[in-house]
């Protein structure tokens, strides 16, 4: 296999003059430019990337952490970070941490040991102390979830208002009790949501009663089942389900059907992200859209702006209610 010696030899120039036509300088002639380049195209050469990065002092590499990969609310924004990436010549490592402090570290010893460029962050879970003291060595972006009071730049959306939309569209809708599926409220997330939900109930004058609200453990669909169990259990029977994600709405719609009830002329649901899926439920399903391609496109841009050494600002970006067949029938 030929090797920049021999490149060098055969356009009769030196080493060092090959590595900076490779690495693009301008203090080479335009003549010998064209003999290093033929020389190149005559020996086959293919000069090693990982080389000249290490060069370079970088790997045109980004980590992205995400709790579960199974969760398609993640598979937008992924592919928003990835095509962005490549156009400025970043790859990606997606990071499944499965909310585990040892899968954790390993990642994050990728980019203490100069591993990889830059961390996009969207792990509700991430060990937040270690993110902050990590972030004032390394480029790191967070991504939909964020850390309240500290430094790193991120891109999101308004929770509380997207949520207080929501709400707003089930009392519009001449319903009073509403019950809520929310996440754990140690996540950023949903504690703004459930207090959009909150405020809209108290706009409307009623009282956000504790049956009325399921802290979920996990976003699975299994587990929007057990919240609609408990809820269709209550005395007082609720008339509307808002969830803090679609997958969620989606459980406590499957559980509706199975109990014989009519959605939404028995209870209107309504969810959170506008995941592909929502769009193929019987009935279809009412849901916050969350720009999804274009947050993973800015995170990237973003973290990308943050390895040059520039100054990267927070991003919150807008919401939309799409209205489907599960609030209006």
């Amino acid at each position: 296999m030929p090797n920049i010696k021999k490149v060098a030899e055969h356009a009769g120039v030196s080493i060092a003059t090959v590595s900076r036509v490779l690495n693009g300088q301008k203090t080479v002639s335009p003549q010998t430019r064209i003999k290093v380049e033929k020389a190149i195209k005559q020996l086959n050469y293919e000069p090693s990337i990982l080389g000249r990065n290490l060069r370079n002092s970088e790997t045109r590499l980004l980590l992205v952490l995400i709790p579960n990969i199974s969760n398609p609310f993640y598979s937008k924004i992924i592919n928003g970070i990835e095509n962005t990436a490549l156009i400025s010549n970043y790859n990606i490592l997606l990071c499944e941490t499965d909310s585990n402090p040892e899968r954790e570290k390993i990642y994050f010893d990728l980019a203490r040991k100069k591993m990889a460029d830059g961390i996009i962050s969207m792990d509700p879970q991430v060990d937040k102390e270690t993110l902050i003291e990590m972030a004032e060595k390394h480029s790191i972006i967070q991504c939909s979830e964020y850390t309240l009071n500290s430094s790193i730049p991120y891109v999101t959306i308004d929770n509380e208002n997207a949520a207080y939309l929501a709400v707003k569209h089930l009392l519009s809708l001449g319903h009073s009790k509403i019950a809520f599926i929310n996440s754990d409220v140690k996540f950023t997330y949903a504690r703004q949501r459930e207090a959009g939900y909150k405020r809209a109930l108290d706009e409307a004058g009623i009282d956000a009663k504790s049956d009325w609200i399921y802290y979920s453990q996990e976003l699975d669909f299994v587990n929007g089942q057990q919240a609609m169990k408990k809820f269709l259990n209550l005395d007082e029977k609720i008339t509307a389900i808002f969830a803090v994600s679609d997958l969620l709405a989606i459980g406590a719609l499957k559980e509706i059907n199975n109990n014989k009830l009519s959605v939404p002329d028995d209870i209107a649901v309504v969810g959170f992200d506008k995941i592909e899926f929502s769009n193929m439920t019987n009935p279809t399903l009412t849901t916050i859209e969350q720009p999804m391609y274009k947050m993973g496109n800015i995170a990237a841009k973003m973290i990308i702006e943050k390895i040059q050494g520039k100054e990267v600002e927070n991003v919150i970006l807008d919401h939309e209610l799409v209205i489907r067949e599960s609030t209006l029938g």
